[in-house]
């Protein structure tokens, strides 16, 4: 499969409607043990990352792949690997979201590039997504799709040790958990929920933790420690290697010279999961 195989999705592009709900900010709101969570309602602000919850893909049951996901085709190239994987982002916060508004999302294929590891044959797809609230842009954000076969056996790739690090937390991530998350963000993907799905079919040793929810969670550390009268102004984060519902997850942080709060989720070993990095402005 050549790199010009999915050339001709490059430049396609979408608009999505949606209004923001109170009850999904409630709900992932009490999912992250916030205690004030069940009185958010019209108007308050939400972290702009909250509207993954909205633009979701909505399917027949009859359309939905053995994964859970739907059947690829249509915006989505048809790639035939059967893993996909969203890798990482790249957000920059423009204006706030509020619960009630009006939002729109038009999202672009810009690069699709495919490469050989270690795991096998691999593509990576890279999307924009410009996100509007009451017509103004709130969000922009890269985001990349990771496409890859199935191995005969899961092999981690390789460990990255935690660096020092300011803070930590202890997150309790059950099954419970990775549920309600799936539910809040319709994503059926079996791996987070269907044990041995995740087990016997896509090989892994648990469920696995959802990469936006990592994201999420470690986003959620970062508001609660930024500098006063600072908001954030740019999130990037990127998966290194998969959490599971096994495992000790912890959050961790340090703030480097330049004011930039560095992230990390770990596992019980102290290797990461994912790691992110917050920007902060005054403006």
């Amino acid at each position: 499969m050549a790199d010009g195989a999915w050339q001709d999705w490059v430049g396609r592009s979408q608009t999505l409607r949606d209004t923001v709900a109170a009850f999904p900010a409630r709900a992932l709101a009490l999912t992250l043990n916030h205690a004030n969570g069940q009185a958010l309602t019209e108007g308050d602000a939400l972290p702009a990352i909250w509207t993954w919850m909205n633009f979701l893909p909505l399917s027949l049951m009859t359309e939905v792949d053995p994964d859970g996901h739907p059947r690829r085709g249509g915006f989505l190239p048809p790639i035939d690997l059967p893993r996909r994987m969203w890798a990482g982002s790249r957000c920059a916060f423009e204006a706030p979201v509020r619960i009630g508004d009006s939002i729109e999302r038009t999202s672009t294929i810009t690069k699709i590039v495919e490469k050989s590891g270690a795991a096998g044959p691999m593509v990576l797809l890279t999307m924009a997504h410009e996100v509007r609230a009451n017509g103004v842009v709130a969000m922009r954000e890269e985001q990349d799709l990771a496409f890859i076969a199935i191995a005969e056996r899961f092999t981690p790739p390789a460990p990255v040790p935690l660096p020092p690090c300011d803070w930590r937390e202890a997150i309790a991530i059950d099954p419970v958990m990775l549920f309600r998350f799936s539910a809040l963000t319709f994503n059926g993907h079996r791996i987070h929920y269907d044990r041995s799905y995740a087990t016997e079919v896509e090989r892994y040793p648990g469920l696995v933790v959802h990469g936006p929810l990592q994201a999420i969670l470690l986003f959620d550390a970062a508001l609660r420690r930024g500098p006063k009268g600072a908001r954030p102004a740019h999130l990037q984060f990127r998966g290194m290697r998969p959490l599971f519902d096994f495992d000790a997850i912890t959050l961790n942080g340090r703030t480097d010279e330049n004011g930039e709060l560095h992230l990390y989720t770990a596992n019980g070993e102290d290797l990461i999961g994912m790691q992110a990095r917050v920007r902060w402005t005054t403006a």
